[in-house]
């Protein structure tokens, strides 16, 4: 399978973070996967790379041309991209993955898993996702899912289409377990009366 790892590349953040990537790196690897990630060496992704291709994963990354420099590319990847822009970053790791993993992440990595989640709700890819959050940063996030939901904005679906984890092992059981099918209906779309 060919996960694609969401998360931070932020050089501020608190070590655990970085471990963390590493450890799922290195259980993609050992569970015979391979990995897109964001094509850069530092922090959380060039932590999950690492662990990867030490583990014997093959590794793809997928880096936009302004940001070469900044996140400085992973140019040790078996396949480096260099697209035009974050809109064709996105579209070519979508495309490249059967499956997503969201670790730990600022608000880049919130926007692709918006992305990701969103499509997967409306029915456009059966991609399992995970959420892995072992240390709560995304906790905020799910109450306020759960207050879309309870105030009309969200379907339950929501919550069908992620697995929320909270340890490594788990997110990678949830990524391969056939993923449930959402088929969006009409009154998904459709106003209803109060």
């Amino acid at each position: 399978m060919r996960v694609c790892v969401f998360c931070s590349s932020s050089g501020r953040i608190d070590g655990r973070y970085v471990d963390l990537a590493a450890e799922a790196g290195a259980e993609l690897a050992r569970r015979g996967h391979s990995l897109v990630s964001g094509g850069a060496t530092v922090s959380c992704m060039g932590a999950v790379a690492r662990a990867a291709r030490e583990g014997g994963a093959r590794t793809v990354g997928v880096i936009p041309k302004a940001l070469v420099d900044v996140e400085i590319s992973d140019d040790d990847s078996a396949e480096l991209i260099v697209t035009e822009d974050m809109r064709s970053r996105k579209g070519e790791m979508d495309r490249r993955s059967d499956a997503f993993l969201v670790l730990p992440g600022g608000l880049g990595t919130l926007e692709e898993l918006f992305e990701i989640w969103t499509s997967r709700v409306l029915g456009m890819h059966e991609k399992p996702i995970a959420i892995l959050d072992p240390y709560g940063l995304y906790e905020p996030l799910r109450g306020l899912m759960e207050h879309l939901l309870d105030e009309g904005f969200a379907r339950p679906r929501i919550f069908d289409a992620v697995g929320w984890a909270t340890t490594v092992g788990e997110a990678f059981d949830h990524l391969e377990r056939s993923p449930v099918r959402l088929q969006p209906t009409a009154e998904d779309y459709i106003e209803s009366e109060p």
